[in-house]
This record gives structure tokens, C-alpha cells and sequence, in this order.
């Protein structure tokens, strides 16, 4: 189960590292232009299909996740609602972007995507529309995440994060000094002030994570 699991993130990292090779070749390079200064700044779509402006987010610690609901990093939407349920009355809020650019593992729609998520791991966070996080169609949002946090490298002591790395390396030698989203389940950690204060890959263990988001809110 585990070596089909693995031959299936081998062909999905393939696929990604084209069309990133393609984007590149195809597309003006956005990282860093982007002038806004905190998280205020931006709106977003909800599964709704109504626009949030994320100003009402204010004074709030706010982690930011692209999510899929059939990766093998999926079961953290367990973890994150636990991390939700034991610090939203602290003034913690998770803002789940369901993406599809990641080996198709998001490819529901909306609906879809939100009866799995609570009918199976009964999420009670904010769960916004299916973006994309790299490319052209990249939200604006998540092209200032990037620029604010660029990738810091797998945790390659996690099997999946040293399979990870091993196979994106293969592809482009140099992968990790690109700042795109790698894969499914990144993270980003937002202070109260709306500044983006540390990004987490999806091989990062959730004890960091819930270490981090508990040191904001104290």
C-alpha cells in the first residue's frame, strides 16, 4: 500500500514540476512584487461563494492551510480541528483553501469537499472556495504568503518528507529555492497584527504547529 501511495506522489510530482517548468517559461515570475503589508489587506471566497473581507480577521491568530481531501496528509484535518476546538476561544481561526493542483486530490466541488471534510473529520473552521495556489491563477492571497514565507525545505526525518524532497530534486536540483506551495496541507501562521510569522510544510509535525500558534496567543 505504502510503494503505491509513493508511486502515486512520484507521478503527481512529475505533473507538478512540468507545468511549474511551463508557468516559468510562460508566466512573469510575481514572487515579491506584491506590496501589501498584512493580511488586511486581501478578501477571499467562501465555499458559499461569498466574498470574506479578511480585515474582520483583526486581532486574530490566523492559520492558513491548502487542503485536499484524498492526499495522504489529509488525516490533519483531524489535528487541525482539534487545534481549532482547543484555541478558537483564544482567538485562534483556520482558513481551509481547498487546492487541485496537487496530484488532482482536491476534485470535488465545494459541496463536495465540505460534506467529506465534516461528515468525516466534523470541521467546524472556515472552509473557503477551491483556489489555486501557483501559477498564473495563483490568488493574490497566497502569491503575498510565499513572498512574506518562501519554502524552508521538507522535514526529511518524516519518510514522506525525505520521499518528497528525493523526488522534486529529481526533477529540478535546485526546487527548494523556488517559494511555490509544494504540496497539499502548507501552512501559514499569521500573528495578530496580520503578518505572516512562519510557514510550515505539510512534513512538519502539528506538536510545532500547535507550539506556535499556543506562543501567539499567549
Amino acid at each position: 500500500m505504502k510503494r503505491i501511495k509513493f508511486m502515486a506522489i512520484a507521478m503527481a510530482v512529475a505533473t507538478l514540476m512540468g507545468a511549474c517548468k511551463q508557468q516559468q517559461a510562460e508566466c512573469p515570475d510575481t514572487t515579491g512584487t506584491v506590496s501589501t503589508d498584512n493580511l488586511y489587506a486581501f478578501d477571499a471566497v467562501d465555499g458559499n461563494g461569498d466574498t470574506v473581507d479578511l480585515a474582520t480577521l483583526e486581532g486574530k491568530v490566523v492559520l492558513v492551510v491548502n487542503t485536499a481531501t484524498e492526499c495522504g496528509f489529509t488525516p490533519q484535518y483531524e489535528e487541525l480541528q482539534k487545534l481549532y476546538a482547543a484555541y478558537n476561544g483564544r482567538g485562534l481561526e483556520i482558513l481551509d483553501f481547498p487546492c487541485n493542483q496537487f496530484g488532482q486530490q482536491a476534485p470535488g466541488s465545494n459541496e463536495e469537499i465540505h460534506a467529506f471534510c465534516t461528515g468525516t473529520y466534523n470541521t467546524t473552521f472556515a472552509q473557503m472556495a477551491k483556489i489555486d495556489v501557483n501559477g498564473d491563477s495563483a490568488t493574490a492571497l497566497y502569491q503575498w504568503l510565499k513572498a512574506k514565507a518562501p519554502f524552508g525545505g521538507f522535514d526529511t526525518t518524516d519518510p514522506r518528507g525525505a520521499y518528497l524532497d528525493k523526488m522534486f530534486r529529481s526533477q529540478d536540483p535546485e526546487y527548494d529555492k523556488n517559494p511555490d506551495i509544494k504540496w497539499n496541507f502548507t501552512k501559514f501562521l499569521i500573528d495578530r497584527q496580520g503578518n505572516v510569522v512562519r510557514r510550515f510544510e505539510p512534513t512538519d509535525p502539528m506538536s510545532a504547529v500547535n507550539d506556535a500558534v499556543a506562543e501567539l496567543l499567549r
